[in-house]
C-alpha cells in the first residue's frame, strides 16, 4: 500500500479535470483530523475527502458523505469563515513530494479578493493539513507540531510554512543519466533500496517495479550491475518519469482472489500472478481499496482471539499426534520379543546354568539370532520375560492405534477450522465458526446465550456456461451443503488430502462441460489451504457417492471412487453472485 509521489501526481490530475474552479459550498469535519469539501463546478457537485490520520492519512474524491458533530471542531470554523464559497484556483503537487496545494480565492472582510493556501502532506504518522496565508504565514493546522514535538519544523499559527528536507531526496523529474548514475549507483545499497532511498515520491513498490521491469535483481547490490544493466534501469526510470510528466496513469488494484493486496496509478507488471482490476480514476481505486481493505482488517482483528485459540489447539495436538506416532513406533519391536520367547522355548533346554545369550536359528527366515538373557533367570522364565514384553507393548499397540486414529482427526477437524478462518468475510462466518468451536468443546458457551439464525450463506459463483457453484465457508456449511442442498446428481470438488471447503456444482440433470469442471476446481482450490501453490490436486464425484461417518467431525466425510484433475488456484475470471 503505497500512497507514494506518483498516486499524489494521478490525483492532482485527477482534481485539475473535475474541481478546479469549483467553488466550496461546504466544509466538514467529521473526524478529529479529517476534512470533507463540498465542491461545486462545471461538472456538477462532489465531495474531496482529506485526512491526515497517522494510521491511514489519505485524500480522494467521494460521492459518500459522512456525519459530522453537532458542535464544528475550531480548525473547521476557520476554514469557514476563510474560505466558504471560496474558488479552487490553482491545485498542484510540488515537485514529487506526497503533498497537495490547493489555492482557494475568496473575499476577506472588507470585500477584498484574497487568496489563501489549504495543503495537506499525506507522510504517515507527520501528516497534517495546514491552512496558509498567500506569504506561506501559516493561520493554524488540523494537527499543531510545537518545537518539543519536532525539532525540524514547527506548524503553528505564525510560522513559515516549508516542506522539510530532512531525507536528501532528489526530484525524480528532474533526474537525467548522469546524475541517476551518480545519485542511486554510488550508494552502499541493495539496487532497490537505493532508488526509493534516493529519489522524493518513489515508493519500495514503484522501485520494485521498475527493477522488474528492467529485468534486474532488487537485492543486488547498486554497484554490482553491469553497465548495460544499470542503463536499462535507467531507461525504464525515465520511461514511467515521462508518464508522470504527461499524466498517462493507469489506476488499478491487485487483488489475490478477493483480499486487496496493493494499489497503484502505474500498471504493477510485477503482480502478474494475481488479479489486477483497473478503474477509471486513482479516487475510485483509493476508495475502492481501503474500504475493501478496512473490511478484511476488521474481520482479521475480529477474528483474533479466535485464531489464537485455533493455533493453541493445533499446537497442542500436533504434538500430542507426534508424541503418540512415536510410541506407537517403539510398539513395533514387540514381534521380535514375541520370537525371542519362542526360540527359548524351542532350544533352552540346553543353555548352561547362568548364561547371558542364546544364538538359536530363526526357523522362520533361516537365519541366526542372539538373544540376551538374564543370567539369573532360568530358560523358562527368561521366554516369559519377553511373552510378558511382547503382551505389553501389544495391548500398548491397540490403545495408541484407537487413540492415534482420534487425535490425528482432531487434527484434521481443527485444520479445517483455520483454514474456514482464513476465508471468513464476515461477523455471521465468525458466528458460526465460534459456535462449531462451541459445540465441539474447544471452548465455552454461555448458557443464556440463545442460539441465533446464523445470517452468513456459502459463497455462490456461476460458472462461464451458466452453471451455479457453491462453496462453503466452513464445515457446518460444508455439511449443509453436501448433505442437505447437493442432489445425488450434482458434482461435488473438494481439494486432496488438505483442508478446504466443500465445492457443489448444480448440474440439474445436464451433463458439465469440460470448463464448468475445471472453474469449480480452481474454486475448490482456492478455499483450501492450497491456495498459495501454483496447482492443487483435486478430487470429484458425483455427490451421491459422497458419505458421512456416523459420529463424525462437522464436514468430515468419505469416498472410495472418484476422479481427478490439477487445478490452479485462480478464481480472478469468476464471478461472484452473492455470499
Amino acid at each position: 500500500m503505497a500512497f507514494d509521489g506518483i498516486v499524489i501526481a494521478n490525483l492532482v490530475k485527477e482534481l485539475n479535470e473535475t474541481i478546479l474552479n469549483g467553488r466550496i459550498s461546504k466544509i466538514a469535519q467529521p473526524e478529529s483530523d479529517e476534512l470533507l469539501l463540498t465542491v461545486k463546478g462545471t461538472k456538477g457537485q462532489t465531495r474531496l475527502l482529506l485526512s491526515a490520520s497517522a494510521s491511514l492519512p489519505l485524500a480522494y474524491l467521494t460521492s459518500g458523505n459522512k456525519p459530522s458533530p453537532i458542535t464544528a471542531p475550531n480548525f473547521c470554523m476557520l476554514l469557514r469563515k476563510h474560505i466558504a464559497n471560496g474558488k479552487i484556483t490553482r491545485i498542484s503537487q510540488p515537485g514529487m513530494e506526497r503533498v497537495i496545494q490547493f489555492e482557494i480565492e475568496h473575499l476577506d472582510d472588507l470585500g477584498d479578493r484574497c487568496k489563501k493556501n489549504l495543503i495537506i502532506e499525506i507522510m504517515g504518522k507527520h501528516s497534517n493539513i495546514i491552512f496558509c496565508k498567500d506569504d506561506g504565514v501559516i493561520i493554524d493546522s488540523i494537527k499543531h507540531i510545537s518545537a518539543q514535538v519536532s525539532s525540524v519544523r514547527e506548524v503553528l499559527p505564525g510560522r513559515p510554512y516549508f516542506i522539510p528536507a530532512t531525507q536528501d531526496k532528489s526530484n525524480p523529474l528532474e533526474a537525467t543519466e548522469r546524475s541517476f548514475f551518480e545519485t542511486a549507483y554510488s550508494k552502499p545499497l541493495p539496487v532497490q533500496k537505493a532508488i526509493y532511498s534516493s529519489y522524493t515520491g518513489i515508493s519500495p513498490v514503484i522501485a520494485s517495479e521498475l527493477c522488474h521491469r528492467a529485468a534486474v535483481d532488487g537485492s543486488r547490490p547498486a554497484d554490482a550491475l553491469s553497465e548495460d544493466e544499470k542503463l536499462h534501469l535507467f531507461h525504464h526510470f525515465s520511461w514511467l518519469m515521462d508518464d508522470v510528466r504527461e499524466g498517462r496513469f493507469s489506476p488499478n488494484i491487485v487483488r489475490d482472489g478477493k483480499e486487496p493486496v496493493e494499489f497503484s496509478a502505474v500498471e504493477l507488471t510485477q503482480y502478474a500472478d494475481l488479479s489486477i482490476a483497473r478503474h477509471a480514476s486513482i479516487s475510485q481505486v483509493l476508495e475502492t481499496f481501503y474500504a475493501s481493505k478496512s473490511a478484511y482488517t476488521r474481520i482479521r482483528q475480529k477474528s483474533a482471539d479466535l485464531r489464537k485459540v485455533v493455533g493453541t489447539l493445533l499446537e497442542r495436538s500436533r504434538k500430542k499426534y507426534a508424541l503418540q506416532l512415536n510410541q506407537l513406533k517403539d510398539t513395533e519391536k514387540r514381534e521380535k520379543y514375541k520370537l525371542y520367547g519362542e526360540l527359548i522355548h524351542t532350544y533352552g533346554y540346553g543353555l548352561a546354568e547362568g548364561a547371558k545369550k542364546l544364538d538359536a536359528l530363526n526357523y522362520y527366515t533361516d537365519e541366526m539370532v542372539s538373544i540376551p538373557l538374564d543370567p539369573q533367570l532360568t530358560p523358562l522364565e527368561n521366554a516369559q520375560k519377553y511373552f510378558d514384553r511382547y503382551g505389553k507393548l501389544k495391548r500398548t499397540c491397540e490403545a495408541l492405534g484407537a487413540l492415534t486414529k482420534e487425535t490425528h482427526a482432531e487434527l484434521l477437524h481443527l485444520e479445517s477450522i483455520a483454514a474456514s478462518l482464513d476465508i471468513a468475510v464476515s461477523e455471521d462466518d465468525l458466528a458460526q465458526i465460534k459456535e462449531e468451536l462451541a459445540q465441539s468443546g474447544y471452548i465455552r458457551q454461555r448458557r443464556s446465550q440463545k442460539k441465533a439464525v446464523s445470517k452468513s450463506k456459502p459463497f455462490h459463483y456461476v460458472s462461464s456456461d451458466g452453471f451455479h457453484m457453491y462453496v462453503g465457508k466452513n464445515n457446518f456449511q460444508n455439511d449443509e451443503l453436501t448433505f442437505h442442498f447437493a442432489s445425488g446428481s450434482d458434482w461435488w470438488f473438494h481439494a486432496k488430502g488438505i483442508p478446504g471447503s466443500h465445492v457443489v456444482v448444480k448440474a440439474n440433470g445436464e451433463s458439465l462441460p469440460d470448463r464448468a469442471f475445471e472453474e469449480a476446481g480452481r474454486l475448490a482450490a482456492y478455499y483450501s489451504k492450497g491456495r498459495r501453490n501454483e496447482k492443487v490436486e483435486i478430487d470429484y464425484l458425483e455427490r451421491k457417492n459422497v458419505k458421512k461417518p456416523n459420529g463424525s467431525k462437522p464436514g468430515f466425510v468419505v469416498y472410495y471412487t472418484n476422479y481427478s484433475l490439477v487445478a490452479s488456484p485462480d478464481i480472478s475470471a469468476l464471478t461472484l453472485v452473492s455470499e
